[in-house]
């Protein structure tokens, strides 16, 4: 066999091994290694950094929808981006008669679809520099795009800025938001 044909063989036996340390893992969160084989739910009750958002969806009855097929878009407010609301707002809505104010909360983070930060940053710049986004929930969030980061405001203007993007999973991505997401009040 001759030296050049050696080569390519090796060449070739190189490709998928060049192509899986090209493709970039999932970043932790919450300290917790977020897995693509899982979905939205079993990924976020490991995150420490979102133990309320877990709780808040199980308390909306939301689990079964994002273990489902998908795919969504979850902007997952962070345990600080809760205490961050008034004080008594999260037990509030909490409380189980509160639940369909708590799911249209929880409903507007959601998107029915699986967008990763490229295809967010596409659809800003193609619409000038702002982008409506459509929640599930019926909420339009305003995605904005400054020094590579992505910004979401809702329609009280408040605004969350992506801290984590691109968490893959099996069932769509979670990009983790600094604010919780509001509805018009």
């Amino acid at each position: 066999m001759s030296k050049s044909a050696i080569r390519v063989i090796a060449l070739a036996a190189a490709l998928p091994a060049i192509a899986v340390t090209a493709y970039a893992a999932n970043p932790k969160v919450g300290g917790a290694p977020m897995y693509e084989t899982r979905n939205i739910v079993e990924n976020a009750v490991n995150s420490k950094d979102h133990t309320t958002l877990v709780a808040a969806v199980k308390a909306a009855g939301l689990v079964g929808t994002l273990e489902g097929k998908g795919p969504f878009t979850v902007f997952a407010p962070t345990n600080e981006a809760f205490s961050a609301l008034p004080k008594g707002a999260v037990d509030d809505l909490l409380k189980p008669e509160n639940k369909a104010q708590l799911t249209k909360v929880l409903t507007c983070h959601v998107v029915a679809a699986n967008a990763l930060s490229t295809a967010i940053g596409k659809m800003i710049k193609d619409d000038k520099g702002a982008h409506d986004v459509k929640t599930v929930g019926g909420c339009v969030l305003k995605a904005r795009e400054s020094m590579g980061k992505i910004t979401l405001t809702d329609e009280n203007g408040n605004v969350a800025h992506v801290t984590i993007a691109d968490v893959r999973q099996s069932n769509g991505v979670i990009h983790v938001v600094d604010k919780v997401l509001l509805p018009k009040m």
